[in-house]
């Protein structure tokens, strides 16, 4: 074992206060939709930008939620990177609807319009509805080029942002947080522990669209919707939906965490900082994955590319040496049309882009209460691990 105590490759980050909030939410009159709801939802809201936030169960149930109210069903198509986790493409499948696979570029691992643009090519005529940009890792996809192809094929974007809680871009009308509404209908999170900010689990969707985001609160809820002035005890639905609320508990723990988000945000990009000093003597065979021009990343991963195969290593002896030292990472991710599932549905797809980053990529530890001295640690087992030493 490593000299140090194991560094997973993300972890939660809880201190009093955030203990303080849920313990005083467990005091209260209400555990489940109560008031701390909608004051997390206003709290997110205003830390993103954006007019409107609706909480959920998790990030998937986001994913899901979004693709319901915005009417994506069977005999639509919704275009998904296939670096991502299963979900995004799993939430068409929820709906009915079918999925065009996207590459990506192999060195930022993010869907680019020259990449959406050869997917809806290569899936011929019908209908698209909607295209997931993933913002993976924190860095910022091209949401102004991506939303010029979407339009042009009558689709609408849809940010799967779970990494990018308090990322911010650029694409020439000025820095804009990322879930503000300014290029997509809908953007997406997830709270899970290893994410920039935690409830355990849960999710949110932002949207600028009022009645994207009327549909969204009554979908969460068994699709139940209440009258002004009716019995107090009528409700009404017109459509099923979900049992997909988020508890106060949680809520009370996300709202105390987003008054961290600062704070998170600064040690994130001071760790990547550090990591990118003390990873330059690996290059060529190690680097940082690409971050675009236009993103200001809060990273949720710190991924690095490595050329095992011009190393003469193989990626899990890596891993299971960094294991050994204490170091935990992960692989982010698996292309998902490779997937059983989806290779049964749609047949086999080369998406060189994704082969190249998912032969290349590891995930290593990043998390606010890493020590600069565990930066180091982490790269100089990776240099031994490498034979680079």
């Amino acid at each position: 074992m490593g000299a140090g105590p194991f560094l997973p490759y993300g972890r939660q980050d809880i201190d009093a206060d955030d203990i303080a909030a849920v313990v005083e939410a467990l005091g209260a009159d209400f555990l489940t939709t109560g008031p701390r709801v909608e004051a997390f939802e206003q709290a997110f809201a205003a830390a993103v930008g954006a007019p409107h936030a609706v909480a959920c169960a998790n990030g998937t149930a986001a994913l899901h939620l979004s693709m319901l109210a915005l009417g994506i069903g069977p005999g639509d198509r919704v275009a998904v990177p296939s670096v991502t986790f299963l979900a995004t493409a799993n939430c068409a499948r929820f709906v009915g609807a079918e999925v065009i696979f996207t590459d990506v570029d192999p060195d930022t691992g993010l869907m680019t319009p020259a990449t959406l643009a050869e997917a809806l090519e290569r899936a011929g005529p019908g209908p698209v509805r909607a295209v997931l940009p993933v913002h993976l890792r924190g860095d910022v996809a091209d949401l102004a080029g991506l939303a010029r192809i979407a339009r042009q094929a009558g689709a609408v974007l849809v940010e799967d942002a779970p990494h990018a809680l308090g990322s911010r871009a650029d694409f020439g009308d000025g820095d804009q947080p990322v879930g503000n509404g300014r290029w997509s209908r809908a953007a997406t999170f997830s709270f899970h522990p290893v994410k920039t900010i935690a409830t355990g689990e849960g999710g949110m969707v932002t949207t600028a669209d009022a009645d994207v985001a009327a549909r969204l609160r009554r979908l969460r809820s068994h699709g139940m919707e209440r009258t002004p002035g009716a019995d107090p005890w009528l409700y009404e639905m017109r459509e099923p939906g979900f049992n997909y609320r988020l508890p106060d508990i949680l809520c009370a723990l996300g709202q105390s965490q987003l008054k961290r988000l600062p704070a998170f945000a600064t040690r994130r990009r001071a760790l990547a900082a550090r990591y990118a000093d003390a990873l330059a003597p690996l290059a060529p065979h190690v680097r940082l994955a690409t971050t675009p021009g236009w993103s200001r990343p809060v990273l949720h991963l710190l991924t690095v590319l490595i050329d095992f195969e011009a190393l003469g290593r193989g990626r899990r002896p890596v891993v299971e040496a960094l294991a050994a030292e204490g170091i935990g990472t992960q692989v982010h991710y698996i292309p998902v049309h490779a997937q059983p599932y989806y290779v049964g549905r749609y047949g086999p797809l080369d998406l060189p882009g994704a082969a190249a980053w998912y032969r290349r990529c590891l995930s290593l530890p990043l998390f606010p209460a890493m020590a600069d001295a565990d930066v180091d640690r982490v790269v100089a087992a990776l240099s031994r691990a490498l034979g680079l030493d």
